[in-house]
């Protein structure tokens, strides 16, 4: 079976005052469907940026991502613009993800009107439904974002991510912005709309501990490279990548009389200057 997405040495860079940052260096990796990767790495490795890229939001130096066997990367964004329904994105921050102004439904029915599907009223059935499957009242479909809590403002950008019914959702750390209680519940819900709706979840963190099982398969990301990929239980029991064992020494652990499993830091030797990196 053909992979659902793939991406082929994937580059992009940036330029800045102190030279150009290469953000994303050579990344290749595959997704099929159903399936739950985990893309794990430390804070500015490149994971959003690379997010950004399969979703055709920011210009690729080189490379290509194919999804469900067809290239999507250096298409224009009408030419873009029929994939977008395969492909959507549930977003960090739930609350600067959704625009102030706009009710409930409206915030989850725009995919649905950008897009045409159906008429009004079966838009307006489809966001009810939604929002109940998401655990969210259907009469409160007339409420404005700030009236919710960060996990209700979540489940809302998981229903607006819904709508088209999409083959792969990228996940850009939807749950650090959550209270450990509040994330365990949109981790299971996760979970169980991936069953329902059988689709494939791209998890982007940087916290090893919170996909130990919810993912099939973990990538560890440094310095913009996938240094890693395997199944999550093998990459706990026997990690190949020093950052990787690094990452899971960093983990804390709950007893003050157990002293930390390691201290070792990295650099970030991205920035090219005058030629050299």
């Amino acid at each position: 079976m053909s992979p659902l997405l793939k991406v082929s040495d994937l580059h992009c860079s940036f330029d800045t005052t102190r030279g150009k940052v290469h953000a994303v260096r050579g990344v290749s990796f595959e997704m099929q469907r159903g399936e739950t990767l985990a893309l794990v790495g430390e804070s500015g490795c490149g994971k959003t940026t690379l997010a950004r890229c399969i979703l055709g939001l920011q210009k690729i130096e080189s490379g290509d991502v194919m999804l469900d066997g067809q290239t999507v990367s250096g298409l224009s964004r009408r030419q873009l613009r029929p994939h977008r329904a395969a492909m959507q994105c549930v977003f960090q921050d739930p609350f600067s993800s959704l625009n102030p102004r706009k009710r409930v439904e409206t915030l989850i029915r725009e995919p649905l009107d950008l897009h045409g599907v159906g008429t009004v009223a079966e838009r307006r059935k489809t966001v009810l439904e939604l929002m109940e499957r998401v655990g969210l009242r259907p009469d409160w479909s007339r409420r404005f974002p700030h009236e919710f809590s960060g996990g209700q403002r979540q489940r809302i950008g998981i229903a607006r991510a819904l709508a088209l019914r999409p083959k792969l959702i990228i996940c850009d750390e939807p749950v650090s912005a959550l209270d450990v209680s509040v994330q365990a519940q949109i981790i299971n819900l996760l979970y169980e709309l991936q069953r329902d709706f059988e689709v494939s979840y791209l998890f982007i963190t940087h916290d090893l501990t919170l996909v130990e099982n919810f993912a099939d398969r973990v990538a560890i990301m440094y310095l913009g490279q996938i240094v890693e990929v395997g199944k999550a239980g093998e990459i706990w029991r026997n990690p190949q990548h020093e950052f990787t064992r690094t990452l899971i020494e960093a983990i804390p652990v709950a007893d003050p009389n157990v002293p930390m499993r390691g201290t070792r830091t990295f650099c970030d030797a991205r920035v090219t200057v005058g030629g050299s990196s």
